[in-house]
């Protein structure tokens, strides 16, 4: 099991570093660089001529780094955030792109994480209890169900909550995580209210298709393992029809929800990106969508790189809780 963990960490070293060098070349693909879009500001919002605004551009190039070749501009990055815990710094924020992040990477993988647990709770259990009773009623109007949260666009949802809340619920408050006088009070029972009252939309948007996905793939697969022959024999000595659904079928059916969950935190987190930027949540999607529009090369990698964290470390986690499950994957 030691040999295991390690030798995925070693290949997780191995494609992090190719994620963060792919993610660099990527992002600087489109013609310009920011130095681009603020000459662009100068001319447009403080009347430069252009051959002025473009000399100040050279000035600025030259100072952030943005005139030499992106692979010294990339071997710069890495060694920034390895030796020194250096992500860069941002152009348009004007402050460290560590700190950025840091100030919001944890609302952010709070609200996916959440999305994520009921995601999958809800989608598990729904598919365990639909899956004996197949082609029944419940069995079709959850399927109808299924295909609606995966066809559904998240951005529209969103469109379509916001209309609720404001029009219909009369919430005043629909982008931020507290209310106004709960901003800078200490946390308590009525804070943590007001906080819930806040998320919960957010969670439900993130959430929606991956409770589709986790019910569809539960129902698939439980149908799959009760039609085995380990399950007939168990059956015929005599157990009863719930051990043998939750002792030996549920076990086996949950591989597949368990090795997605390697994939879901970054699936969550684009779920809730989509609905944070409606909602204008101050998340760290936001500003990732605006690094990408204003070509802040430091701030897109670094949130990438964050992402590329977040999927492989998932991946290493379902690995090993499928190894405890299931002995069977191990292998020295």
């Amino acid at each position: 099991m030691i040999n295991y963990i390690l030798r995925r960490l070693l290949f997780a070293v191995v494609v992090l570093v190719g994620i963060s060098l792919v993610s660099f070349v990527v992002i600087q693909l489109p013609p310009g660089d920011f130095a681009t879009v603020y000459k662009q500001r100068l001319i447009n919002q403080a009347g430069m001529s252009a051959s002025e605004a473009e000399a100040v551009a050279d000035v600025f190039r030259e100072r952030y780094g943005l005139d030499k070749p992106i692979f010294i501009q990339y071997v710069n990055w890495i060694k920034g955030i390895v030796t020194e815990g250096n992500f860069g710094f941002s152009m348009a924020y004007g402050r460290d792109v560590g700190v950025l992040i840091r100030e919001r990477l944890p609302r952010t993988i709070l609200l996916a994480l959440l999305a994520h647990a009921t995601s999958t709770l809800v989608g598990v259990v729904v598919g365990i209890y639909i899956a004996p009773r197949q082609y029944s009623l419940s069995d079709n109007v959850a399927a109808f169900v299924a295909f609606i949260f995966t066809s559904l666009p998240r951005f529209w949802v969103a469109l379509v909550m916001i209309y609720l809340l404001v029009f219909v619920f009369k919430q005043q408050h629909v982008s931020s995580f507290f209310s106004p006088q709960y901003v800078l009070a200490p946390w308590s029972w009525p804070k943590l209210l007001d906080f819930i009252k806040h998320i919960w939309p957010v969670i439900l948007i993130a959430g929606l298709g991956g409770v589709a996905r986790n019910m569809r793939v539960m129902r698939g697969n439980l149908l799959d393992v009760l039609n085995a022959q380990y399950v007939t024999t168990a059956r015929s000595k005599g157990l009863t029809e719930t051990k043998v659904m939750y002792k030996h079928a549920v076990p086996n059916a949950l591989h597949p929800i368990i090795m997605y969950q390697g994939m879901v935190l970054p699936y969550m987190v684009q779920g809730e990106l989509q609905a944070a930027i409606v909602m204008s949540i101050p998340t760290i999607s936001p500003m990732f969508y605006d690094s990408l529009i204003n070509q802040d090369i430091y701030i897109t990698g670094g949130i990438l790189l964050m992402y590329s964290v977040m999927l492989v470390v998932g991946n290493i986690l379902a690995d090993v809780f499928l190894a405890i499950l299931d002995p069977r994957i191990r292998y020295a």
